[in-house]
Order: structure tokens, then sequence, then C-alpha cells
């Protein structure tokens, strides 16, 4: 053994390998102790603790003096110490050489905190176990941290598992679906097992796909950030659905792509309901243009009508008075006839704007068909043939019977129009219940539809969409008033209806009128002529009441031809006055509408004054027809002789036998 060094003094020397290893240990001690953020200590071979530093006492909480010589289970929960993990702990970091774990130790006041913990055996220069060097970090905070972004991810997961309503799906960068929720199941039909890991091009259609439209889309949104787009997908099934969709880019903190995020929307419902509500929309502005052209078309026929009474009883009483000449009674009669298709016209003008005069009835269309065929027939000619269909078992309907007969003469004339070479007119008819909401858009019950279908030309969307606008007409100038279409129109809603078109440009044209059914009434027979029902006896003195001067003073010459006593009065609060101070008026002929007091309110105020004192109305409104007073008789304008004379006779009971 070697020996130490002696000095000059005769004091030993420590060589200098020993000096400086003292202050490395020194220098060692140190450095564990200003540690304050890891707990380093040693343990014994038993686990009993030797050493303790300033991080061990910050996190654990005892002292030196109060730790030193304790077994180091103290820092373990009690379920742990009974478990005997710190025994199992010391045998493994013998065993494998090192231990390594992350648990819940324990603190002088008994709180808990996350650790993580390092255990080294240290062995001695033969191999020998010497003890334990233990390394206790306190991860409390980031456990934490961790624990709470885990909840967070977990609560988003099952957020965007929730969702039903959208398919949230991840695409990784090439675009293979690397997630997939239950929005995305329901929407796309395909499970996660099925669809992760498949390129989402799956969900385009074919003629996208060879568009390169997915492509596309991915390269967008990975240098814009985003692509948002509506266009038709697939479904598992094969079905297409329209989808609002949104691609965002995913990128890491140093910029790198790393996926896509993708929201898929079904919006077909959407999409049908917004062209529902458009449809609604177009047809709601058709209607009230419709009903705007109604009544600019029923305030021309009206006055149209004052002017035509006046024209129609003038030429009358011309043709009366002039002398027998043959030419002066031609051109009478030219003009009359002319005035005659005015009347047409006006008739045409009221019944599209729903306000000409319906005399509803119960009536067989079995009977109406064949008595019009054949006049059908005479009028459009040889070259178009008529068919007709109707079942045995055709109910009876409500409508105005000569009215009907004029409709159907009126398509049957444009069915010929648009068959120049000839073709073929079926005339059908089937019974129907439409119940709420019907196709039709009438009121719930029972129909019989009657319809005109022609072989001709038919008509494309524009067209059809505006035939039964009045004046239009495809017609060219003098061949038509575009006034026919337009009528049956107003005939059919006048009479609790409606009219469908059904049209394609080379195959022909199908209109329909719906017409409700006479459930339990019987068809009416024929009338008794009204001179049948004339009692002996006439009137003499007659109150005609009119603002308009051309109206009045052709009513009251008409009347005095008829052998009448006639007092004029142009407004009612002048009628009241004749009629209270002339008791010989016998009958008060009035218009409806007058500026101060309508004819209704002139007939309540005469009513006051002589209660049986008979009144006709004379009006070109159909509306009237249901609101006349008991012993009220309407006279539709314009009227001539006959007309008047049936109205008096009516009204009186029948004491009108003059003539013209």
């Amino acid at each position: 053994m070697e020996e130490c060094a002696t000095g000059t003094d005769g004091v030993s020397q420590q060589p200098e390998y020993l000096k400086h290893a003292k202050t490395d240990a020194e220098r060692y001690r140190l450095l564990v102790d200003s540690i304050t953020d890891y707990a380093i200590f040693m343990l014994d071979p038993s686990g009993v603790i030797a050493t303790w530093n300033a991080g061990a006492q910050r996190i654990k909480g005892y002292t030196e003096a109060e730790i030193v010589g304790q077994h180091f289970s103290v820092f373990y929960t009690p379920a742990d110490v009974a478990a005997g993990l710190p025994d199992r702990i010391l045998q493994t970091a013998i065993k494998e050489g090192r231990f390594e774990q992350e648990g819940w130790r324990v603190r002088k006041n008994g709180a808990r905190f996350w650790a993580h913990v390092v255990i080294d055996p240290i062995r001695g220069r033969n191999g020998e176990l010497a003890g334990f060097a233990k390394v206790t970090r306190d991860l409390t905070e980031r456990m934490k941290a961790r624990e709470a972004l885990r909840q967070s991810e977990e609560q988003f997961r099952r957020l965007v598992q929730g969702v039903t309503d959208y398919a949230i799906y991840m695409l990784s960068p090439e675009g293979n679906v690397s997630s997939w929720n239950a929005g995305a199941e329901r929407i796309k039909g395909y499970s996660e097992a099925e669809v992760v890991g498949t390129h989402f091009s799956r969900f385009y259609t074919e003629e996208d796909i060879e568009a390169g439209l997915p492509e596309r889309g991915l390269a967008a949104a990975a240098s814009q950030g985003r692509w948002e787009r509506e266009g038709w997908r697939v479904r598992k099934d094969g079905t297409r659905f329209l989808a609002h969709v949104i691609i965002d880019a995913i990128r890491d903190e140093h910029g790198k792509l790393v996926g896509f995020a993708k929201i898929t929307r079904d919006v077909t419902e959407r999409k049908r309901q917004q062209e529902a509500l458009e449809q609604a929309q177009i047809a709601l502005m058709q209607a009230q243009k419709m009903e705007s052209l109604g009544q600019l078309t029923g305030g021309i026929a009206h006055d149209f009508n004052n002017l035509l009474t006046a024209i129609l009883n003038s030429l009358e009483l011309l043709r009366k008075w002039l002398p027998d000449n043959p030419r002066a009674h031609a051109l009478l009669d030219n003009a009359l006839h002319g005035a005659e298709r005015g009347s047409s016209l006006t008739s045409r003008m009221l019944a599209f704007a729903r306000r000409q005069e319906l005399r509803i009835e119960v009536i067989s269309l079995h009977v109406l068909v064949a008595g019009l065929v054949g006049l059908m027939e005479r009028t459009i000619g040889p070259s178009v043939s008529i068919e007709v269909r109707l079942p045995a078992s055709l109910p009876n309907v409500r409508i105005d019977a000569g009215q009907l007969e004029n409709a159907m003469l009126n398509l049957a004339i444009n069915a010929r129009d648009a068959m120049p070479s000839g073709g073929r007119i079926i005339i059908a008819g089937r019974a129907e219940a439409l119940g709420e909401h019907n196709h039709v858009g009438v009121r719930p019950g029972r129909y019989v539809a009657l319809s005109l279908a022609d072989t001709g030309q038919g008509m494309d969307e524009n067209t059809l969409s505006r035939a039964a606008e009045p004046f239009f007409t495809t017609k060219g100038p003098g061949k038509g008033t575009g006034l026919g279409l337009s009528m049956v129109h107003g005939l059919a809603e006048q009479a609790g209806g409606k009219l469908q078109v059904t049209s394609q440009l080379g195959a022909g044209t199908i209109v329909t009128l719906w017409i409700p059914e006479a459930v339990g009434d019987v068809a009416a027979t024929a009338k008794k002529p009204a001179d049948e029902a004339q009692r002996e006896g006439k009137i003499a003195r007659v109150l005609v009441v009119d603002d308009d001067s051309l109206v009045r003073i052709s009513a009251a010459a008409l009347l005095e031809e008829l052998g009448y006593s006639v007092v004029e009065a142009e407004s009612g609060a002048q009628a009241l006055e004749a009629v209270a101070s002339d008791p010989t008026i016998e009958l008060v002929l009035t218009d409806q509408l007058m500026p101060g007091m309508t004819g209704l309110q002139l007939v309540q105020a005469i009513r006051a004054l002589n209660s049986s004192l008979p009144v006709i109305l004379a009006t070109g409104y159909a509306e009237l027809s249901q609101k006349l007073p008991a012993g009220v008789q309407r006279l539709a304008k314009p009227f001539r002789a006959a007309d008047v004379q049936k109205a008096i006779a009516a009204a009186t009971g029948g004491c009108a036998d003059q003539s013209l």
C-alpha cells in the first residue's frame, strides 16, 4: 500500500486526486440541492431515504430532518402501499436496471400530485447493491392540461358524432377518408368500416369524376384555404342528392398540409321547398295579374254594354220607323249584326272577369254533348273528326248549359285552327273525388272532368303559360280576339270549378273543365215559355233611371215604342223624388252602377216608400244575381225589346203583352 507523502513539518498530505474528488462531491451536492423542479434523493437497499434535496422538499413538503431515515413508501397512496407497489418498484429496478412510471403520489399535507418517477439502482465497485437513486417530477399541471385536452377532444368527438344533419369527416392530404360521423352515415349510407381509407371521390357522380371535380376541390382548398359549392352527390344505394359542401385545409404549426375537414349537408328538400315557393310566387303573381286584367276587362265590358244597349235599341227603332227601303234595311241589319258581335265580345270579357250572368242548373253532359256534336261538325268542317268518349255512368253536373255549349264550341274552333291539315278531336269525361290540397286547386268535393283533346300543333311552355290571358292569341290579325280560352277560364271559375290546359309542342293540346258534380240532383227539364206564365192586364207608366244619357234615352224610346208612358231620372235622388211625387209610376227600370246611389241602394229606398212597386235592375255584373231582394228582376246588358218584355213580365207577374 502506497504511503502518504509527508511534508517538512511532519503533517501528512492527501493526494491531489482526493482533494479534487472532495471538491467534485461538494460541487455535485451543491448542484443537486439547487434543483427545485425535481425531487432527487437516495434510498438505501431497503428503500429508506438517505439524502434529500431542495426540490424534494418543495414537491413533497418534507424537510430533510423530517424525512431522512423513513421508508420511501410514505409518498404512496394507501391503496398502492396495500398492493405492495413500493416493493415491486424496487425489485423491478434491480431486475431491469431501471424503473420509470407516472402515477399518483402523496405530499406531507395529504394532497395528491401526479408524478413522473425514475428509480435507478446504485451498485459498488464489486457490483453489490448500494442503494437507489430516485428522481421525481411533479406533472400535475401537465396531467391536468393533458386530461383537459383529452376531455375536450372527447367532447368534440361526441359532438361531431352526435351531429346527424351534417356529414363531418376528415380527409388525408390525398383525399382518403380518415374519420366518419353519424351524420355522414345517415346522409351517404356508408358505415365507418366501409368508407374509412377509401377515396372521397366515391361520393361524386360519374360525370363529376370524369371532369376531375374532386381533385379540383382539394386543390382549391389547399391553395385558398377553403372550397365551397353545391352539387349532386351519390349515396351508397346509387340515389342522388343535392349537397352543400365545404372543404377546409388543415395545417400543422409549421404550415404543412396534414389533411382536410369536409362538411356536407343534404339540401335536396330545401331546394324543393325553394322551388315550390318560387312556383307559388309565380302563381300568385299570375293570379294577381289575371285578377287585375279581370277588373279591367269587367269595367270595359260594363261601359261597352251601355254603349251597345243604346246602339241596339236605336237601330231597332230606326229599322221600324224607316219606310220600306230594302237598301236602308240591309245597312241597318248589317249594323245590328255588328252590334250583336260586339255584345258577344263583351260577354266573353265578362266571362273572363267572372262577372257574366250564369244560370246554374243541373244538366246531363251526355245530352248536352250529343246535341252539340252536330253543330261542332258543321262549324269546324269535314277535315276534323270528332270522337266522344263519355262513360254511361257519368254523373250530372251543375253549370250554365248555354255558356258551356258556347265554351265547348270555342274550344273546338281553337282545336281546328291548331290542325290546319286536319286531325281528330276527342271529347271525354270522368268523375273524380278531390280532397284537400288536390292537384286541380279546387275545393274538396266531387267533380266531373270534361276534356277536349286535339292532335294539333300543341304549344310551347311560353305560349301555354299565357294561353288563358285575355286578348292573347297566336292567330293572325282578324282571326281571333284572344278571349276564347279566357272566357272558358272565367266560366269554370265562376261555376266553382277549374280550367286546366296541358300541351306539348307537336303533340297536341288537352283542355279540361273541372265541373262540380250535381250530387243527388236531377237534370233540369225544359222550361215553360215565359208567355205561358203571363196573366192578363198591363202596366202603363215606367220610371227609367240611368246616369248615362245614351242608355236612358234609348231605353225610354224603346219603352215608349212598346206603348208605355215613361218618366226619366238621371240619379237615384231624382228617382226617389219621382216615386214620392208620382203615384202613377207602376214600374222602375234602373241601372246598377250610378254615382251617389247604386241601383240596389235605390231599391231599398223605394221599398221604404212603396214596398209593392216592381223594380227591374239593369246590369252586366253577374254577382248581383245572388243579392237581389225579393220582387226585383235582373235585366242583363245589353238588352233589346224582347229582353225588356220578358223582364217586365217576370217583374209584374206577366202583365207585358205589348209588342214592338
